[in-house]
C-alpha cells in the first residue's frame, strides 16, 4: 500500500502567499511525481517548464475532506474527477492534475490521473492505493471541514 500525507504549507500564488494543501505519496510530493511523468510531453511542447507545475489547492477556501474522500467540490472533466492540484495562480481550475478518488471500506485509490488543458499520457502516474483507516487519519490531521 501507498501512504499519503496532506501538509498544509504556505505557497506562493498569483495573488500572495496562502496556505494550501500539498499531497506526499510515499514521501514525495504529488507534483514532483506528476513532473518525471509529463517531462517528456512539455519537452515535445517546447515548455519543459510546464511539467509538474502545480499547487496545492487552496486550505483556507473552505474545501472540506469529503473533497478527497470521493466526494469532489472541485472537479474538472464532469464525469466524477478530483482536482487534486491546481494551478500555481490560485486557480484550481487554471492548469489542473485530477484522478478519480474510489473509496471502498478498506482503501482509497487515486487512478486515471489527467491533466486539465493538456491529452497527456499519464498513465505511468499511479495509481495510489491507500490503507483508508490511514489516510482518514492523515486527513483529519490537517483540520478540513
Amino acid at each position: 500500500m501507498n501512504v499519503v500525507e496532506f501538509v498544509v504549507q504556505s505557497q506562493e500564488l498569483g495573488a500572495g502567499t496562502r496556505p494550501v494543501v500539498n499531497l506526499l505519496v510515499d514521501g514525495t510530493h504529488l507534483q514532483e511525481q506528476a513532473r518525471a511523468v509529463e517531462l517528456p510531453y512539455a519537452r515535445r511542447e517546447g515548455n519543459p517548464g510546464l511539467a509538474g507545475n502545480y499547487a496545492g489547492l487552496i486550505a483556507d477556501d473552505g474545501l472540506p475532506a469529503s473533497h478527497y474522500l470521493g466526494e469532489p467540490v472541485e472537479t474538472w472533466f464532469d464525469d466524477h474527477d478530483t482536482i487534486l492540484l491546481g494551478c500555481t495562480c490560485g486557480d484550481p481550475g487554471c492548469w489542473p492534475l485530477t484522478a478519480r478518488v474510489e473509496v471502498s471500506d478498506t482503501t482509497v485509490a487515486w487512478s486515471g490521473f489527467r491533466n486539465g488543458h493538456r491529452d497527456w499520457d499519464l498513465a505511468d502516474l499511479g495509481p495510489f492505493v491507500f490503507d483508508r483507516a490511514d489516510y482518514e487519519e492523515a486527513l483529519a490531521r490537517i483540520h478540513l471541514g
